[in-house]
């Protein structure tokens, strides 16, 4: 927790943990207050044999913001902390001034084949072997190729790494099982958003997605833009999973302009209620709407329809 002004809350990706802010935390902290927990079964944190849902996150960070006595924040969230994102405004929609969803999870059905792998039956026998000196050796000489080929692979090679040096023991790797299945299977994602995306309508909302991205195409990052009325969609070009960590300054840039133009979204029962009685409309399933779209380093695209940081480490 660190700075202080509006609050931003940094919700990390499965397996990670709040340092994956780090190349941008201190700068949002010059004139935010920066929140960035380790996410329950993830790093410093707890990790019972307990609820990994996307609802059950959702419903830890509304109690962090309790226990800290903040009422309201912007909520930024990467890969599965996007899904988390959206599901806290999906459900404390008075508690959420605004959406950034980065390479978000929860959009649809597509995911990494990796992550489908891992969800299978006695995936956590396998798990350890990627930690063997053999096998994290070889992992690393296909990663290296990968980045000297220029390839999408290679974008992320350094995370993936991390992340496999994350799960050092049985109980790490147990708490990430258990968080994976909630959210995928052999088939793919087992959740989406696109079914309550109409809702956030009057929200502003930030998506920005690597355009190599082999976790979460950029696909969903535009069928995401296409089922939320009036977000914006950065893509970066050159850029994978991590986006924040490629391209650090840019991601500053374009965050800091979207929370510099935008105002706190205003919560109606009254208009809930509306929403929810009407349901889903043309421009909420996906058809083109008003929106904008930008690509890395170029202009945007027409109108068209269509200090010192202490972590938080929830749950201990």
């Amino acid at each position: 927790m660190a700075g202080s002004g509006p609050v931003l809350l940094l919700i990390h990706g499965i397996g990670d943990d709040s340092s994956t802010w780090g190349p941008v935390l201190d700068e949002l902290a010059r004139d935010h207050t920066v929140l960035a927990p380790d996410l329950l079964g993830h790093g410093g944190s707890d990790k019972p044999r307990g609820d990994y849902s996307i609802g059950a996150y959702a419903n830890g960070m509304r109690d962090l913001l309790s226990v800290l006595d903040i009422d309201r924040a912007s909520l930024v969230g990467h890969s599965l902390g996007g899904g988390v994102a959206m599901q806290f405004a999906y459900q404390y929609p008075e508690r959420t001034e605004r959406l950034v969803l980065v390479g978000a999870g929860g959009v649809s059905q597509g995911v990494s084949p990796a992550l489908r792998a891992a969800s299978l039956p006695f995936a956590d026998l396998l798990l350890p072997v990627l930690g063997w000196p053999g096998v994290r050796f070889q992992t690393e000489l296909v990663l290296q190729l990968a980045q000297q080929l220029d390839t999408g692979l290679g974008r992320d090679a350094e995370d993936f790494v991390r992340l496999v040096d994350a799960l050092p023991d049985a109980t790490s790797r147990s708490a990430f099982l258990r968080t994976l299945r909630a959210v995928v299977d052999w088939r793919g994602q087992v959740v989406t958003m696109l079914d309550r995306c109409y809702l956030t309508a009057g929200m502003p909302t930030l998506l920005v997605w690597g355009a190599d991205d082999m976790i979460v195409p950029v696909e969903h990052g535009r069928t995401a833009h296409a089922a939320m009325p009036e977000s914006r969609l950065e893509v970066f070009e050159r850029a994978g999973h991590f986006p924040f960590h490629s391209h650090p300054q840019r991601f500053l840039t374009v965050l800091r302009e979207f929370l510099a133009t935008t105002k706190p979204a205003h919560w109606s029962p009254a208009e809930w209620r509306s929403l929810l009685r009407t349901g889903r409309t043309d421009r909420a399933s996906g058809s083109p709407r008003a929106g904008r779209t930008v690509a890395d380093d170029g202009p945007p695209a027409p109108r068209t329809n269509g200090t010192q940081v202490a972590r938080v480490a929830h749950g201990r």
